[in-house]
C-alpha cells in the first residue's frame, strides 16, 4: 500500500514542476487509463502539491494516490472556466472518486410561442431553440401536465400539433368538452385568441387575481346582455381558477424565481430535496441522492451538487440552501456570467424563507428514511434468497430476463436490474431480436439475448453493464436448461440462474421455482416470493411496455417511409402540405413537384411508386 501511495505521489510530483501557477482543472488515472478524480483549483500546482505534501490524508484520498498511475491537466483563463469544466467533465465520466449527482436529467418546460399565428400551449424538454415564451422548470412531467390541462380549462388554448391543426374541416373533442376554443376552423378570431394567449401568460407569470378579476367582469357584462351560453363559459373559466388557485400544487410565496434546496444526511447517505419556485408558485419539487464517501463533509456535497446540477440548466436569481456550501462567492460569480444576470446563494434569513426551507429539509429527511428503510428491507430479502437457494457469494446485483412478442413479430428480450437500493433503472436494457430463424421462439429469443449480453463482455473483459451475482429468467425448466447451457459455453459456470415458472392457471402463489435441477415451492404468504414475484413482474412491464413501443413505432410508418430518397425533411414537407400520406397517393405530378424541396425527379419517383 505505502509503495503504490508513494508511486502515486511521485506521479504528481513530477508533474508539478511543468505546470504554469494558472487556474485550471486536473484529472487522476489509473493504469488502464480510467479517471478516478477530477478537480478544479485557482492554482494547479498549489493544489497538487497538498496532496504529496500533507501527511495525514483521509484513507480514501491516500487509496485514490495508490491508485493514481497519470495525471492529466487543462489550464483554464479564470477559475469560473475551471469551475464550469469540472462539473462537465464529473457529469460525463463519473469518477468513483467524486461527489457524483445521480439521476440527473433536464426538466420540462411549457412553451406558448408567440411568433405563430394561432399560438400553441405545449410542453418541452431541452434546448430553448423556439422563439416564445418559455415558464418552468417543472419537477416533473405530471406537475407540467397537469397546469397545461388546468390552463386549456382557464383560456381554451389549443395543444395540438402544427399538421392536425392545419387540416382540420370541424372541432376536435376538445371544443366539446370545453378545453378549445377551436381557432382551427376559426371558432374565435386571431384578435380574441390573441387575448386569451395574453391572458394565459400573465396567469402563469403570477397575475391570478387581475385574471379572475377581469372573468368576472366578462361573467357579469354577458349576464347583463342575456348572454348566458357567454356568462357560463365565464364561469367555468372561473372555478378552474379557483381550482388551481385552492391546489396544494401551487403554493403563493414571496417568492419570484427561486431554487430551494434542502440536503440532509443520516447513515452516510444524503438525500437533497430541490422546490422550484417562479412566479410566486411552488412548480414542484425533485429528490437526489449523490453518491460520495459516508464522511463527507455536508458543505462539500452541497458544493459539488450545485456546480454539477446547474451545469446543463438554467440558474434562477436566487438559490436558497439550508446548510453553509463552499466556495459561494466563485459559485455565485460563474452563474453570473453564466446567466448574464445576478445571482445570489444563501441561506434563509426571512420568516418566509425560513418556513419554505423547513418544508423541503423535512421532505429531504423523510424521503432519506425512507429510501434507508427501503434499502434495509432490500438487504434483507436479498439475503434471504442468497440463503434459501444456498448461493455461495453475497448477491448484490441481480439481472432479470424475458421476451415479448405477437405471434413471431415486434420481438423484443428486456432486461432489468435490481440492488439493494431497489431496481436500477439507467442498467435497463432491450434487445431487438436480429435473428430471423428464432422469431416466436422463446427458447431462441431467450439465448440471442444472453449470448448478446455476456459474450462481448467475457471476450473484451469490459462493458457497459458488470457482471450480475445472479441471473432470474422468466420461464420455467426448459428456459432454465438453455441459460444455463449458454452460460457454460461462455465460461460462466459458477454463474448461479433461477427460472421462475408460472403455476397452474398462471395462479400467483403457485409458481415453482428451478434452480440448480431442483424445484422450489413456497408458501402463498412467503415474503421471498413475493419479492421473486416483484421481480419477474417487473421484467415483464418492461419486456411488454417495450414490445408495445415497437408495434405501435412499426404501426405508425407512413408509406412515404417505403419510398427511397425520403427522409424526414421531405415527408414533413409532404404531409404539411397534404395532410396525410393517403392525400400523397392521390396527388398528381404537378401537384408533387409544386411542394417545397420536392424537385421534379423526387416528384416522379413518388408518384410512379403509387401508380405503376
Amino acid at each position: 500500500m505505502i509503495n503504490n501511495l508513494d508511486s502515486g505521489k511521485k506521479v504528481i510530483k513530477d508533474k508539478i514542476s511543468l505546470l504554469p501557477k494558472n487556474p485550471g482543472v486536473y484529472r487522476m488515472l489509473s493504469a488502464k487509463k480510467e479517471i478516478l478524480y477530477i478537480g478544479k483549483a485557482k492554482n494547479i500546482p498549489g493544489r497538487l502539491r497538498s496532496y504529496i505534501s500533507d501527511g495525514n490524508l483521509p484513507i480514501r484520498t491516500e487509496r485514490m494516490l495508490s491508485l493514481t498511475k497519470f495525471l492529466e491537466t487543462t489550464i483554464t483563463s479564470n477559475e469560473s472556466e475551471a469551475l464550469l469544466l469540472e462539473a462537465n467533465l464529473i457529469k460525463k465520466h463519473k469518477p468513483r472518486f467524486n461527489i457524483l449527482l445521480r439521476d440527473d436529467k433536464s426538466f420540462p418546460y411549457i412553451f406558448i410561442g408567440y411568433k405563430d399565428k394561432w399560438p400553441q400551449l405545449t410542453k418541452l424538454r431541452g434546448k430553448k431553440s423556439r422563439d416564445g415564451y418559455y415558464f418552468g422548470p417543472f419537477a416533473s412531467i405530471g406537475s407540467a401536465n397537469w397546469t397545461i390541462k388546468i390552463l386549456q380549462k382557464i383560456f381554451l388554448l389549443r395543444v395540438c400539433d402544427d399538421t392536425v391543426f392545419k387540416n382540420r374541416e370541424r372541432p376536435c373533442i376538445l371544443y366539446q368538452i370545453k378545453r378549445c376554443s377551436a381557432p382551427c376552423v376559426n371558432h374565435i378570431d386571431k384578435v380574441n385568441y390573441k387575448k386569451t394567449v395574453d391572458d394565459a401568460v400573465d396567469f402563469i407569470s403570477g397575475k391570478s387575481r387581475e385574471i379572475q378579476k377581469k372573468l368576472s367582469d366578462q361573467m357579469e357584462e354577458a349576464s347583463k346582455e342575456l348572454d348566458f351560453e357567454k356568462a357560463a363559459i365565464a364561469r367555468d373559466r372561473i372555478k378552474a381558477l379557483t381550482q388551481i388557485q385552492s391546489s396544494q400544487k401551487i403554493n403563493e410565496t414571496n417568492l419570484n424565481e427561486a431554487d430551494v434546496i434542502s440536503v440532509y444526511k443520516e447513515s452516510g447517505k444524503t438525500c437533497i430535496q430541490v422546490f422550484f419556485f417562479r412566479s410566486k408558485q411552488n412548480w414542484g419539487n425533485q429528490a437526489y441522492f449523490p453518491k460520495h464517501d459516508p464522511e463527507e463533509e455536508l458543505s462539500n456535497i452541497l458544493s459539488s451538487f450545485v456546480a454539477q446540477f446547474y451545469e446543463n440548466k438554467t440558474v434562477p436569481s436566487l438559490v436558497i440552501t439550508n446548510h453553509k456550501i463552499n466556495e459561494k462567492e466563485l459559485l455565485e460569480k460563474t452563474f453570473a456570467t453564466k446567466e448574464n444576470k445576478e445571482v445570489i446563494i444563501k441561506e434563509p434569513s426571512t420568516k418566509d424563507e425560513c418556513s419554505i426551507i423547513a418544508m423541503a429539509e423535512k421532505n429531504a429527511k423523510e424521503t432519506l428514511m425512507q429510501k434507508l428503510y427501503e434499502t434495509k428491507s432490500n438487504l434483507n430479502l436479498i439475503y434471504k434468497l442468497s440463503k434459501k437457494f444456498k448461493l455461495d457469494s453475497n448477491i448484490n446485483l441481480i439481472e432479470v430476463y424475458d421476451n415479448s412478442h405477437i405471434q413471431g413479430t415486434d420481438c423484443i428480450g428486456g432486461l432489468i436490474t435490481f440492488g439493494n437500493e431497489g431496481f436500477i433503472k439507467k442498467r435497463y436494457r432491450k434487445f431487438n431480436i436480429k435473428n430471423d430463424d428464432v422469431k416466436g421462439d422463446d427458447y431462441g429469443m431467450l439465448k440471442e439475448v444472453l449470448f448478446r449480453r455476456f459474450s462481448k463482455i467475457m471476450k473484451e473483459k469490459t462493458g457497459a453493464l458488470s457482471l450480475p451475482d445472479l441471473v432470474m429468467i422468466d420461464g420455467g425448466k426448459g428456459q432454465y436448461s438453455v441459460s444455463r447451457d449458454l452460460l457454460n459455453e461462455l465460461g460462466l459456470h459458477d454463474m448461479p440462474i433461477i427460472a421462475i415458472a408460472k403455476g397452474k392457471n398462471r395462479n400467483a402463489g403457485e409458481e415453482t421455482i428451478y434452480h440448480e435441477n431442483k424445484e422450489f415451492k413456497f408458501e402463498k404468504n412467503d415474503s421471498l416470493l413475493f419479492f421473486i414475484q416483484r421481480l419477474r413482474d417487473e421484467a415483464h412491464r418492461f419486456a411488454i411496455s417495450t414490445h408495445r413501443a415497437k408495434r405501435k413505432k412499426s404501426l405508425s410508418k407512413s408509406l412515404l417511409d417505403q419510398i427511397d430518397g425520403i427522409g424526414k425533411q421531405r415527408k414533413k414537407s409532404l404531409l404539411n402540405h397534404f395532410g396525410s400520406a393517403r392525400a400523397v397517393e392521390s396527388a398528381s405530378f404537378d401537384e408533387l413537384k409544386s411542394v417545397d424541396g420536392i424537385e421534379d425527379n423526387v416528384a416522379k419517383k413518388i408518384y410512379d411508386y403509387f401508380h405503376e
